[in-house]
C-alpha cells in the first residue's frame, strides 16, 4: 500500500451510539435489522424479463453493482416473490431505474396497486431514469432471497432532467439535485479504498 492510501485510514474515537443506548452484541430482531437497513437509502427500479412471450416485472431496491471488469450487477428477489420462479427460465433481463415522477410504476410492479393497471413495459421501460441489458450469469441461495448476478451487455440513458425516484425509511423520497459535493473517484484505485472503522 502506498503513502496516501496509508494516509486514508483512520481509526475513529470510541463512543456510544449517538442515540444514547449501548450497541448490543445480541443479534438484532428482524425489525430492528430492517430499519436499520431502511437507513441505506437506495434508488428504486424496475426488473423486467421475458419468458414464453410474455414480460414479466418486478419492483426492487436490492440492486447493486458487482464488477466493472467484467461488468457485473446483481439483484436479489424475495424466494417467496412470483417473480422467482421465472429466473430459472430466464435467460435476459433489464434493470430499469426510475424517474422521481415514475413512483406509480414502482407501487404496480410491488403488487400493491389499486387503480386499472398502467402499460407494462417491454424489455426497456419507457420513460425511466437509465436501464441496463443484461444476461443471466448465476444464481446463488441467499437466505430467504436469491443473488442472481448479471452480465452487462448494453446500457440507456434517459433525457434530461435526470431525477431518481429514492426510498429510504419505506417511504418514497426526491432528491434536490442543487445540494451535493464531489466525491473521490475509487473506480480505477489499485491500492485499498477509503477506509474509516468504528469502535464502541
Amino acid at each position: 500500500m502506498n503513502s496516501s492510501a496509508r494516509g486514508a485510514t483512520r481509526r475513529l474515537p470510541r463512543r456510544r451510539a449517538e442515540s444514547g443506548r449501548p450497541l448490543s452484541s445480541a443479534a438484532p430482531s428482524p425489525k430492528a435489522f430492517r430499519e436499520t437497513l431502511g437507513l441505506f437509502a437506495t434508488g428504486v427500479s424496475v426488473i423486467a424479463t421475458e419468458v414464453d412471450g410474455q414480460t414479466h416485472a418486478m419492483t426492487a431496491n436490492a440492486v447493486s453493482s458487482l464488477s466493472l471488469d467484467p461488468m457485473l450487477v446483481l439483484f436479489c428477489p424475495a424466494k417467496r416473490a412470483r417473480f422467482s420462479q421465472l429466473v430459472p427460465r430466464a435467460s435476459g433481463f433489464s434493470i430499469n431505474f426510475l424517474r422521481e415522477e415514475q413512483e406509480a410504476l414502482s407501487t404496480y410492479f410491488a403488487g400493491v396497486w389499486k387503480d386499472p393497471a398502467p402499460p407494462r413495459p417491454r424489455v426497456v421501460l419507457e420513460g425511466c431514469l437509465a436501464s441496463l441489458i443484461c444476461g443471466k450469469r448465476d444464481v446463488h441461495d441467499a437466505g430467504d432471497h436469491w443473488l442472481v448476478t448479471l452480465e452487462v451487455r448494453a446500457v440507456h440513458r434517459g433525457i434530461e432532467p435526470l431525477k431518481p425516484l429514492l426510498f429510504y425509511r419505506g417511504k418514497y423520497r426526491r432528491m434536490d439535485a442543487k445540494d451535493g459535493a464531489a466525491a473521490p473517484d475509487i473506480a480505477n484505485t489499485a491500492d485499498e479504498p477509503v477506509q474509516m472503522y468504528y469502535h464502541d
